[in-house]
C-alpha cells in the first residue's frame, strides 16, 4: 500500500476517502441473508486495497430495523443480526492495522419505541419524569383527539401517536421513532456518555444523524410556511450541544461529520465554527443535477460557504438514502429530490455509468474530503424491488407513491458465480436484480476498463501525487459546457458535459481518465480527465 500523503498524517479528516458501510447490505459472514460485522471483517482487505481512508459505518446497534437501524434501541450493544460488540471492538481493530479508520453513526433526534426509557415512559403514565425525556403532550380538540399540532413529519404523515392513556408523543420521523427531549439534563449525560463509550472503543469519529433536528420549540407552536425561526430546525439552542460534543471529542482526538440539511449557507457554517463540528456532509453537491453551470456554482457555493470557518468541504455523489449515481445521471432529470421519487422512472444507464464515471474523477479531484458509498465503485445502478419485497417506510408512509430507498441498499455482488454473488447465503433480504453478477467484485478485478478499476487507480493516484485534497482551486477559462480547474503542483481535471469533444488544456502528462479519448486525442462528451501541467 502506498504512504499516506503527508496531509493525511494530520488533520487527516481534511482530505479524506470515506467508505459508507451499510452492514446490512456489506457482506453476509453467517450465510444468514442478513450482512454483519463478521462479513465486513473478511473483506476489509478489499477496502484497504481500494485505497480509502476510513470507514463510516451506519447504525450497527441494537435495533427492531423499522428505519434500518435508525431506531436505535441500545447504543451499547450490537445488534444481533450483526454480531456482538466484542465483533465490533475486533473490527476497528482490524481495520486500524489496516490504517483504516472508523466512524461510527449516532442517531440524536430520536430512538426506538423498544428502548428501554420510552417503554418506561409508556409505563409511567402522564406527568411522569421519565415522560418529560420526550415529547408527550396532552391533545386539543374537545377530548383531546386532535394531535398537539401540525408539524409536517420528514417521512410522509402523521408526527404525533396517541397513546392509551390519551396523551401523544412526537416523532419526526415513522411513530417507532419517538423524538427525545434536548432541554432534558438525563438526554444530554446520555448521549455525552454514548460519544465516551465509543471513543474508548477505538473509533476515529462519529457521524451524526439528523443534525438540525434535535432542539424542539418549548411551545411546540404551529409550523407555518416561511416563519422563522422553524419550530423545528436549526434552533440556536442547538449549538450549545455541539460544543460540549466537541470537547468529548478533543479529549479523544475524534472527528464528527453532521448530516446537515440547510438552504442558508450562514447558518449552515454556524455548525462548523472551531469548537463545534469538524465537517457536514454537502447535499446541495448530492443533489445537483449533471449540469456544468449548476455544478460550477454549487461547487462555488460550497467553498464559500466554508471558507469562513475554515471547515475543509465534503463532497458526495450518493448514500444510502439516495438514489444510485448511474441511474441517476441516465435519467431526463439528472437531479435528486425525495419529493419527485416515482416507480417506473426511465433510464439510459450506458449514459448515466459514463457520467457516474467521470462524476468520479470530478468528486475526487475536489478540495476537501470524499465520501463513497458502498457498491459506487462498482457502478451499481438502482435496483427495481419486487412490491411485496419492498421494507422501507417510507414507501408505505408514502401511501405507495414512493418507490423508497431499498433500490440503492441491494447487498454487494462479490463474486459473479457464487450464490447471491458472494454476498452469502441464498436468500438475500432484498433480492439482486437477475444480472447483478455482471458488477461483481471479481469480475470487475479481471477488466482494465471497469468502474472498480477506475476507482482504484483515482484512489491509488490521490493518496500520492501532489495537488489533491484540501488546499485551493482556480477555474481556468472553458468552452461552454466544460469545466476546467486547477489545483497545486499543476494539477488539472477537465471535465466535458457538453454535446461535443473538446480540445485539452497544455499539459505535461495525462494521468487518468474516466474513459477513452478520441483518436485525435479530444475529450468525448462525458468524459473527464487528470492532467499535469
Amino acid at each position: 500500500m502506498a504512504a499516506p500523503s503527508p496531509s493525511r498524517t494530520s488533520d487527516w479528516w481534511r482530505d479524506a476517502v470515506i467508505y459508507q458501510v451499510y452492514p446490512r447490505s456489506f457482506a453476509d459472514g453467517d450465510g444468514d441473508g442478513t450482512g454483519d460485522l463478521a462479513g465486513v471483517r473478511a473483506r476489509l482487505p478489499h477496502l484497504a486495497a481500494l485505497g480509502v481512508d476510513a470507514l463510516w459505518f451506519t447504525p450497527w446497534y441494537a435495533s427492531p430495523l423499522v428505519d434500518g437501524g435508525y431506531d436505535v434501541a441500545d447504543y451499547r450493544s450490537i445488534d444481533p443480526a450483526f454480531g456482538t460488540l466484542d465483533e465490533a471492538e475486533k473490527l476497528i481493530a482490524e481495520a486500524a492495522g489496516l490504517g483504516l479508520r472508523v466512524i461510527v453513526d449516532i442517531v440524536p433526534n430520536h430512538v426506538s419505541d423498544q428502548h428501554a426509557w420510552f417503554q418506561e415512559a409508556l409505563a409511567a403514565g402522564p406527568g411522569s419524569e421519565a415522560r418529560a425525556r420526550f415529547h408527550f403532550r396532552p391533545g386539543r380538540g374537545e377530548n383531546g383527539e386532535l394531535p398537539p399540532n401540525d408539524w409536517p413529519s420528514q417521512f410522509s404523515g402523521t408526527t404525533w401517536t396517541r397513546v392509551p392513556d390519551g396523551e401523544w408523543y412526537l416523532h419526526l420521523f415513522t411513530p417507532e421513532q419517538p423524538d427525545l427531549n434536548w432541554s432534558h439534563p438525563d438526554v444530554r449525560r446520555e448521549h455525552e456518555d454514548v460519544l465516551r463509550f465509543w471513543f474508548e472503543r477505538g473509533v476515529a469519529g462519529v457521524r451524526i444523524d439528523s443534525a438540525a433536528l434535535l432542539t424542539k420549540d418549548p411551545d411546540l407552536r404551529d409550523f407555518t410556511e416561511g416563519v422563522d425561526p422553524h419550530p423545528y430546525i436549526d434552533l440556536d439552542e442547538i449549538h450549545d450541544v455541539y460544543r460540549s460534543w466537541r470537547a468529548i471529542a478533543d479529549e479523544y482526538g475524534g472527528v464528527f461529520v453532521g448530516e446537515v440539511w440547510l438552504p442558508d449557507a450562514e447558518r449552515f457554517a454556524r455548525y462548523l465554527r472551531p469548537d463545534e463540528l469538524h465537517t457536514a456532509f454537502n447535499f446541495n453537491f448530492l443533489a445537483c443535477p449533471w449540469e456544468p453551470d449548476r455544478l460550477r456554482s454549487t461547487i462555488d457555493d460550497t467553498l464559500a460557504e466554508h471558507a469562513p470557518v475554515h471547515a475543509p468541504a465534503t463532497w458526495v455523489l450518493c448514500n444510502h438514502d439516495v438514489t444510485r449515481t448511474a441511474t441517476r445521471y441516465g435519467r431526463a432529470d439528472t437531479a435528486f429530490d425525495f419529493a419527485t421519487k416515482r416507480f417506473g422512472t426511465p433510464a439510459d444507464l450506458e449514459l448515466g455509468t459514463r457520467r457516474a464515471r467521470a462524476a468520479a474523477l470530478l468528486t475526487l479531484a475536489l478540495p476537501g474530503s470524499v465520501y463513497l458509498y458502498q457498491g459506487e465503485e462498482l457502478g451499481l445502478p438502482e435496483a427495481d424491488i419486487p412490491l411485496d419485497r419492498i421494507q422501507d417506510p417510507m414507501h408505505f408512509r408514502s401511501g405507495g407513491t414512493d418507490p423508497g430507498r431499498d433500490g440503492c441498499r441491494v447487498p454487494l455482488p462479490w463474486e459473479a458465480e457464487a450464490p447471491s454473488c458472494g454476498f452469502g447465503g441464498t436468500d438475500p433480504w432484498l433480492p439482486q436484480p437477475a444480472d447483478w453478477a455482471r458488477y461483481a467484485v471479481d469480475r470487475q478485478s479481471a477488466d482494465p476498463d471497469s468502474m472498480l478499476t477506475l476507482y482504484r487507480a483515482a484512489l491509488a493516484l490521490r493518496r500520492v501525487e501532489p495537488g489533491f485534497g484540501d488546499g485551493a482551486m482556480t477555474w481556468l477559462p472553458a468552452a461552454d459546457g466544460v469545466l476546467v480547474f486547477t489545483r497545486d503542483h499543476g494539477l488539472t481535471c477537465v471535465v466535458n458535459l457538453s454535446a461535443g469533444p473538446v480540445e485539452l488544456p497544455a499539459h505535461r502528462a495525462r494521468l487518468l481518465a474516466s474513459g477513452p479519448l478520441d483518436a485525435d486525442g479530444t475529450l468525448p462528451p462525458d468524459t473527464a480527465v487528470w492532467l499535469r501541467a
